[in-house]
């Protein structure tokens, strides 16, 4: 098939209650690999998954329940439609199922991984009052200027996710975020508010859970890469395992170059494809590019991006 795709995977932030509940219920592999993660982890997944609970919303359980969905989702893709994509890009988190998707991640092995990833996030802000503020309306500038001059009074402040144009989150102490917002506001700021997040992801917070990452990522990254994954830290790509594991423990407390990364590929691919739950890619991807862009996130929503995408290939 000559359709170029590339495969995105989305991160925290993406997870609800029932995510992945209609892959289970109407396929064998979808019900195995649940199995297979619970009896690895220890985590009753099932029950993290379908049923209302407080773990999900804690970040070592949100990650691998979220990676455990999107490679799901793949899985049954791959098996209907056996095609390479151009490159796979996950956000944040995401990337590590984006590397599940390419070959260099078992999928159970990956959220084993991202179990001890979540755990060792909480453990570095542990005993912090952190966390993440979403600025709409205002440039990159700006953001990286204000945040700049609030860090040289003191304040512990970092843009960290660049989602798209004029959307920006931002990690640090909650204190200081809090004073923060009024500032953006008098910037001319549309909104700036508090996300509902118990880590500060992508700075410098994050920075003794660099080393144990890069130890397990060691023991369980294969150096067999079918496709480039794009970075979350450079906005390139990379195909090796070397580059993987340089490159993944540096994303703990780097930004997310998450819009550089659709706006420097976009003209390679012919649509995207994104795995998992909740459609959140596709959303800030809606002013980034034109292309065709499907989600699959239940047994409808697989068969509906199956066809479409032959068709985009006939």
């Amino acid at each position: 098939m000559s359709i170029k795709c590339a495969f995105l995977f989305p991160g925290q932030g993406s997870q609800a209650v029932g995510m992945g509940q209609d892959f289970f219920n109407n396929s064998d592999i979808a019900k195995q690999m649940v199995a297979d993660a619970s009896s690895r982890t220890g985590i009753d997944f099932e029950n993290l998954l379908f049923t209302e609970n407080d773990d999900l919303e804690k970040t070592e359980f949100t990650q691998p329940a979220i990676l455990l969905v999107s490679a799901i989702a793949h899985k049954l893709f791959e098996d209907e439609m056996p095609i390479k994509p151009v490159y796979a890009l996950g956000h944040s988190l995401g990337e590590f199922s984006a590397l599940v998707s390419v070959g260099a991640l078992d999928a159970i092995d990956a959220v084993e991984l991202v179990n001890l990833r979540g755990k060792l996030m909480a453990e570095a802000c542990a005993g912090q009052d952190v966390g993440m503020l979403v600025s709409l309306g205002l440039d990159d500038k700006t953001v990286e200027d204000i945040c700049a001059a609030q860090r040289d009074a003191g304040m512990k402040v970092w843009p960290v996710n660049y989602n798209a144009e004029g959307q920006i989150v931002i990690a640090g102490i909650k204190p200081d975020l809090e004073k923060l917002e009024p500032i953006l506001k008098e910037a001319k700021a549309r909104r700036a508010m508090l996300l509902n997040m118990s880590v500060a992801s992508h700075c410098p917070l994050l920075a003794s859970a660099t080393a144990p990452l890069a130890e397990k990522l060691a023991e369980v990254l294969k150096d067999e890469l079918t496709a480039p994954v794009i970075s979350n830290v450079t906005a390139k790509g990379y195909s090796t395992k070397e580059e993987a594991l340089d490159l993944l423990p540096k994303q703990l407390v780097s930004p997310v170059l998450y819009k550089q990364s659709i706006a420097d590929f976009d003209d390679e691919v012919d649509c995207y494809v994104e795995f998992g739950h909740g459609g959140v890619l596709k959303g800030l991807n809606r002013r980034a590019t034109k292309k065709p862009h499907f989600v699959v996130s239940d047994m409808a929503s697989l068969a509906t991006a199956i066809e479409e995408i032959k068709n985009l290939g006939s």
